[in-house]
């Protein structure tokens, strides 16, 4: 009697594709952003999220999050925005990473924040706070927003001015977009609000609203209509439920990858 050949199991896919750290910038102490190479088969919609994550410690599992992709679906590199969490388990790691480091990402982009969940409009405005502003830098590059819209509003509402990260690439750097760049010089509208220093526009991108000195400030006609207005929302909860409320009390009506609307929220970042 022979033994029989034991074939061994079958390695099983790893569901993370482990990718290298090319560059990192940090803005703040704790606000930073990196990029990442970009496997040649991922591909993902402007303004979808993925998982990324690190190994676990100690042999322990993966620690992973979503994190809103800040590349335009067309980028040859992936980038992200962050903001370090004191004892996170995650960002008080992702923090310290350095170029030539690897990272983990799912291998399944996915999301809301997409133009196919909007119904056709005049006028795009991309609402966010602190790292809410990651989607729109991907929204914001894409050719395909400036064919839908004839006019592109980027709100970002921050604590602090040294917050403002891309304030820079948004009121000058994405003129020079060699893809879109003539099209945001004449279409894109950068409007930064902040919350705890003095700044030409203070406040909460709500308290804007309902007050309505962003309309008067953008000379835009008092409050958003259902028949010109489409609204992406991303950032903290309180922000997303209370203007998607005031949205609402517009006319405005959510909408979906199933069923385009007239705003969207990323529900997976929402409690």
């Amino acid at each position: 009697m022979t033994d029989a050949a034991v074939s061994p199991p079958p390695v099983k896919a790893s569901p993370f594709h482990e990718l290298e750290v090319l560059s990192v910038r940090h803005w703040t102490d704790q606000l930073f952003s990196f990029r990442i190479a970009r496997p040649e088969d991922f591909r993902f919609r402007s303004g979808e999220f993925v998982m990324i994550g690190l190994p676990g410690e100690d042999g322990g599992k993966p620690i992973l999050r979503a994190y809103s992709i800040a590349s335009p679906h067309w980028d040859e590199e992936l980038e992200f925005l962050s903001i370090a969490v004191p004892d996170g388990p995650l960002t008080s790691r992702l923090v310290k990473i350095k170029p030539g480091d690897t990272v983990l990402m799912g291998k399944k982009p996915t999301g809301t924040l997409v133009l196919d969940a909007l119904t056709g409009g005049e006028r795009l405005w991309l609402i966010g706070t602190g790292t809410g502003l990651a989607p729109w830098l991907s929204v914001a590059r894409d050719p395909d927003t400036y064919a839908r819209f004839g006019q592109v509003i980027v709100c970002h509402t921050v604590r602090n001015v040294a917050d403002l990260a891309y304030r820079d690439f948004f009121t000058a750097g994405i003129h020079d977009d060699p893809l879109i760049g003539e099209e945001a010089k004449a279409q894109l509208v950068y409007y930064p609000t902040v919350t705890r220093e003095r700044f030409e526009t203070p406040g909460r991108i709500t308290e804007r609203i309902k007050s309505g000195d962003v309309f008067a400030d953008l000379g835009l006609p008092i409050g958003f209509s259902p028949n010109t207005d489409r609204v992406m929302l991303c950032g903290s909860m309180a922000m997303i439920k209370e203007t998607g409320e005031l949205l609402e009390t517009y006319g405005l009506k959510e909408g979906s990858n199933a069923e385009p609307g007239d705003y969207v929220l990323e529900r997976a970042f929402v409690g």
